[in-house]
């Protein structure tokens, strides 16, 4: 199986306009439509990576840095940072944009794992990740200690 780069799969611009009915009671934006949108757009950039219908396995961290607010525009980017026999980590950067300046400002950076699954919903092998950049290659090596960090979290909680 030929491995891809990053670049093959990525989301570059997923936005989504915030209107009144998407805040919560401080009148920001409702974090669990946030978490929403990364895990759709993760998983847009999952099944691009893999051909294979992906479903969520984990959500390694979902860090909210700054509040986004009626009017804005969440602008929603997403990569892989690297794969494992027949998962990846997909990492999620969330922004908010005032629509009228450009202004942008980063609300939101979350690390999401896909299993790929075949027709049976039995997990299937994906391609491997060539990361080019350094910037890409710092992420796949990022990806490496969450997912130890990760392995080593279910092994204490299985005790």
């Amino acid at each position: 199986m030929k491995g891809k780069s990053p670049a093959d799969s990525a989301v570059e611009q997923n936005v989504y306009k915030v209107f009144p009915n998407d805040l919560n009671s401080k009148y920001t934006v409702f974090g669990g439509l946030v978490m929403g949108l990364c895990d759709r757009t993760a998983l847009i950039v999952a099944e691009r990576h893999s051909g294979h219908s992906c479903v969520t396995a984990a959500v390694d961290s979902l860090n909210f840095l700054a509040p986004a607010k009626s009017g804005e525009t969440l602008i929603v980017k997403a990569a892989v940072n690297r794969t494992w026999r027949s998962s990846m980590e997909i990492g999620v950067h969330v922004a908010a944009e005032n629509s009228f300046n450009g202004d942008r400002r980063h609300v939101v950076s979350a690390y999401l794992t896909f299993v790929a699954l075949d027709e049976n919903g039995a997990p299937v092998a994906v391609p491997a990740i060539v990361p080019q950049s350094d910037v890409e290659k710092r992420r796949y090596e990022k990806a490496g200690q969450r997912r130890d960090a990760r392995l080593a979290m279910r092994t204490q909680n299985r005790d």
